[in-house]
């Protein structure tokens, strides 16, 4: 559970920024999303094998 304490006298729209912006910082969203649908072992590794890839690609490009 998240708590925001909110001080006296503070802008409720500041208020919830700040909760939106500590929400998101918990990944509770990106949790709920990824457990969506089961993805595979090997799909996994694929798929962190071809970001790693691209990461490397973009990064020699750089230089």
């Amino acid at each position: 559970m998240i708590i925001m304490p909110v001080k006296e006298g503070e802008n409720i729209e500041r208020a919830l920024k700040k909760f939106k912006r500590k929400y998101e910082r918990t990944g509770v969203l990106k949790e709920l999303r990824r457990r969506q649908y089961f993805t595979k072992p090997s799909i996994i590794k694929r798929e962190a094998m071809q970001h790693a890839i691209y990461v490397e690609h973009t990064y020699r490009q750089e230089e």
